[in-house]
Order: structure tokens, then sequence, then C-alpha cells
């Protein structure tokens, strides 16, 4: 697996390099934003780390160009306290994020919680599953909504899928953090939220779909009906 480092810090990406070859990782890096847009491009980059603060273009920037023309996961480096720069980059479309300083393993951690959700899987039977005008082909791994095709992440499509199997029933943050980051959910973590707020805007057409129950989780909704008292 290629991995692309971009960060103007030479030093931690020395360590940063040394550490992830030491796990089975190809590393490059590079110091620039421009350069690291363009690197980031070519063909064979399995997944990005990126910083925000950067030299020539910053990191969001990067990664909003990055998102018109490809899905390469992203894992963003952020300097900690900044919840706003988390925020943005998860809107954005970063994976996940990671809050500087940080220790190498935590970063593999996430670089693996990330990637497993893009590991090829084998052909299976197609299933439909259909609740609340929303339909879900397992096989295909394609969502109508409203009689409309919707396009989603990988992520999102999974997060969908397991929110349509519990339908009626409320899956907690924690349950959810631990099926698609592998850690549970911290007060401040608002990678899950960030993807069903996305996945929210895709499938929801004024109707509430995915209701938030305050303090423990989310619910797919059976029936319109049951959206009341979000």
């Amino acid at each position: 697996m290629h991995i692309l480092v971009v960060d103007d810090d030479a030093e931690l990406c020395a360590l940063l390099e040394e550490f992830l070859r030491r796990e089975g990782y190809s590393v490059q890096c590079e110091h620039e934003g421009n350069r690291g847009l363009q690197r980031a491009l070519l063909p064979g980059v399995d997944l990005v780390v990126l910083d925000v603060m950067l030299p020539g273009i910053d990191g969001f920037e990067i990664l909003r160009r990055l998102r018109v023309q490809s899905k390469v996961p992203v894992v963003m480096l952020t300097a900690r306290g900044e919840d706003v720069d988390r925020i943005v980059g998860l809107e954005l479309g970063a994976d996940d994020y990671l809050p500087k300083p940080f220790n190498p393993r935590e970063l593999v951690a996430r670089i693996r919680a990330v990637t497993r959700r893009y590991e090829p899987r084998p052909v299976a039977p197609s299933s439909r599953i259909e609740v609340n005008s929303v339909t879900l082909d397992t096989g295909t791994r394609e969502v109508m909504a409203n009689g409309k095709r919707v396009d989603l992440t990988t992520f999102e499509f999974d997060i969908l899928e397991q929110l349509m199997r519990s339908a009626g029933r409320v899956l907690s943050r924690d349950a959810l953090m631990e099926t698609f980051y592998n850690r549970k959910a911290t007060p401040f973590d608002r990678s899950i939220d960030m993807h069903i707020s996305h996945l929210r805007k895709k499938i929801e057409n004024g109707d509430t779909l995915i209701k938030t129950i305050r303090g423990v989780g989310y619910q797919f909704c059976l029936t319109p009906e049951d959206a009341g008292g979000e």
C-alpha cells in the first residue's frame, strides 16, 4: 500500500516515513501544497495523510480540488483543539482526522480503520433493503431515494446499510465509531456525525429519514411518522 504524506515539517515527515515503512507501507512525502496535490492525483496513491497548514496552497484547498477528481482516502492532520479545522476537513471530504501532536501508532490505527472500508470485497448476491422510500442494493451498492439514484461514498453507503438494517432501532455513536473507526466516540469527535450529515443531504428531500437521538445516537425512520420528536 502506497501512502503520500503532505506536510511541510521535514522532521515529522522523516519520522513518519521511517515508522510507516516499518509497518509495511510504501511512503512518499511532499512539503508544498501544489506539489502535494499533483502527486496525490497520480495513479498508485492509496491514501493521503494531509496537513492543513502548507506553503503554496493549504490542505483544505488540496482536499477540495482532490475531491473533484478522486476518491482516494484522506486522513487530515489538524492542530490540537482546532475543532473548526476538523469539521471543515470532514465537510470537504476527508475520511478521518488526527490532531497534532500525535503518536505514530495512532496514525497507523487511523490508516488501517479507513483503508478497511475501501478493501475489495467479494461480489455478493444482490440483496435489496427497502425502508421509507429508500432502496439499498448490497450487491451493486446502489441507492435509490424517492426514485432517484444517489451517489454515495464508501463510508456513506456502509453507514446507511447499517442504519437501514436496524431501522426503527437506535444505533449509538459508540457502536458506529467502533464499527467504522475501531475506536470509541468522544464528545469532540465529529467523524461519524459529519458523514451522517452528508448522507442526510443526499437522501433526504425535506423529510427526516435519519433521526438524531440526542446524547445516544441515530435511528433510521421506518415511516414518515417516526420522524417526529427529533
